[in-house]
């Protein structure tokens, strides 16, 4: 997988991934943005939400479950100091329908968080970050 930001003004980024979706990054006023974009950090959280969405959904489905609505809240606790990494990730599963089995909720989320989502897994595990740079004269 690839991802590629490109500047734009400010702390204004579009970043663009291998599948030719776009969002903008944008820090906030005090950071020298202009507030018109996601926060890198608010980007993970939604990454692990939306990983983990997409397992219990799909195992929820598998399971004949009648699920008629569904969203994720997560919430991160920061450090107060630089990196500012999260200290704490929190995600509350909502799922709305008609004869939701606990079971099978409880059993989507379990294998969702142990087993096949994968930014979960980055989070726990850590990954090593590998970095070179490039130079272009203009």
């Amino acid at each position: 997988m690839k991802a590629k930001l490109t500047y734009v003004n400010g702390m204004k980024f579009v970043a663009e991934a291998d599948s030719g979706h776009a969002i903008v990054i944008d820090g906030d006023h005090e950071a020298g943005g202009d507030d018109a974009g996601l926060r890198p950090s608010e980007l993970l959280l939604i990454a692990t939400g939306g990983c983990s969405a997409m397992d219990v959904i799909s195992i929820l489905k598998k399971k004949k479950q009648e699920v008629t609505g569904f969203e994720i809240n997560v919430t991160g606790d920061k450090a107060a100091a630089h990196p500012k990494r999260f200290q704490k990730v929190v995600v509350e599963y909502v799922v709305k329908g008609k004869n939701i089995s606990e079971e099978a909720v409880v059993r989507a989320v379990e294998l969702s968080m142990t087993k096949y989502c994968s930014v979960k897994a980055t989070i726990d595990g850590g990954v090593p970050v590998e970095y070179t740079h490039k130079i272009v004269e203009e």
